[in-house]
Order: structure tokens, then sequence, then C-alpha cells
């Protein structure tokens, strides 16, 4: 499993880094916009704490054709680990057949359903991002997802699953179950899977029996 972090905080995603493995980081207008920087700011950011082996995905703003591939240009343009991302809109969906060509890596985003993740993978999106959560106020957003993986297998097409959109813990596991190939999940999720409470709990047992017994609390006497 590939694990992205969905943020503009370029801070968090060192620290997470730091902890756990992690392929890079996507971001969107909406949360760039909440983060009160300019864009400009939040790639140079990113990019200072990512190395070169992690991906950074911003998204196009423009609507017409051209306007996606000037965007796309100018984003892939900011580093050689730049990658873009281009809504699953008609005009979305030639852009990315077009961005392809060119060389680019995108991710198809705005997913709802299963069958536009599809088309976008016939257009040769790298990754597909569908709303998880968003998906799942509609109707079974999770089915979604299984049904995308299972037409993907079916025909042999490269695109991987970056599910997106995730309020809880819950849905990234149900997708890990699934064998999803890859999720970008918010700073807060990923810190709640790793910050068990009772994992502490546990720990700070050890160390007490530890130190009432051995009056210190390292395994290595200083």
């Amino acid at each position: 499993m590939v694990l992205f972090l969905d943020t503009a905080d370029a801070q968090a995603v060192k620290e997470l880094s730091e902890t756990l493995t992690v392929a890079g980081a996507t971001t969107n207008p909406t949360i760039i916009t909440k983060s009160g920087k300019a864009p400009e700011q939040v790639a140079e950011e990113m990019l200072a704490v990512l190395r070169p082996d992690q991906r950074f995905f911003m998204q196009v703003l423009a609507e017409d054709f051209e306007g996606i591939m000037a965007d796309a240009r100018a984003i892939c343009s900011l580093a050689p680990n730049m990658c873009v991302k281009i809504p699953v809109t008609p005009v979305g969906l030639r852009a990315i057949k077009a961005a392809k060509a060119e060389g680019m890596t995108v991710l198809a985003t705005a997913i709802y359903s299963a069958d536009e993740a599809f088309l976008a993978a016939m257009n040769g999106a790298d990754y597909l991002a569908p709303y998880v959560n968003r998906m799942c106020n509609l109707g079974d957003g999770i089915q979604q997802v299984a049904d995308l993986q299972q037409m993907l297998t079916n025909y042999g097409l490269p695109a991987k699953i970056c599910a997106a959109s995730f309020k809880n813990s819950l849905q990234v596991h149900e997708l890990l179950c699934m064998g999803v190939g890859s999720v970008t999940i918010p700073p807060d999720v990923a810190w709640s899977m790793v910050k068990h409470p009772s994992t502490q709990l546990a720990v700070d047992e050890f160390t007490t029996a530890w130190e009432q017994s051995f009056g210190r609390r390292t395994f290595a006497a200083l």
C-alpha cells in the first residue's frame, strides 16, 4: 500500500514522513485556500521537505482544455517530482489524455463513480482518486471503490486507485482490507491510526514496572 498525505501543511508531512513510510503529498484548491497561503508558497514549502522520490500533486484550476493544459505544464515544471491532478469532467478527460502524451504523471480527481474513474484509467491516468466519504454520503462509496478495483483487474489497466476524501480511519481500514493500492489521507486521520490510546497505556505500564524494579526507565544502564 502506498500512503500519501492530503494537506498543504509541509511541517505535518515532514513529521509524518519521519514516523511513517510516506510516498508524498496531495493537495487541492480548497485545502490551499484554507491554509491561508499562496499556492506558490505551498509548493515551495512542500518541495523543501519532500525527498526527490516523494511526489507532490497539485490541481489545475482552469476549466477549458487549453487552460487545463497550461496549468498542468506550470505545475509539472516546478520540480521533477511534481504531478498534476485533473478533475474527470469531459474536458478534463480530454486533458488527461493530452497530459499523458506529454509525459506528465496524472492523478484523475473529483471522482464520484467507478465508471468515471475507469474511463480516466482508459485515458492513461496514473492514479484515480475516488472521493470515498462524499461517495458514502450519496450511496455505497466503499462498494464503488471495490467495483473500480475489479474493473481495473478485469481489463488489465495499470492505473492505481488513490482513494481520497476520508473522515475517519475506519474508512481507510475498509479499503486496506480490500487491497486498494494507495490512499491519500489528512494528517489527523494518519495520526489517529498511529496513536491508539491503549498502546500508550501499555507502554506506561511496562515503564512503571521496570522503574520500580530496576530504578531506571531504560534497558541500557547509563
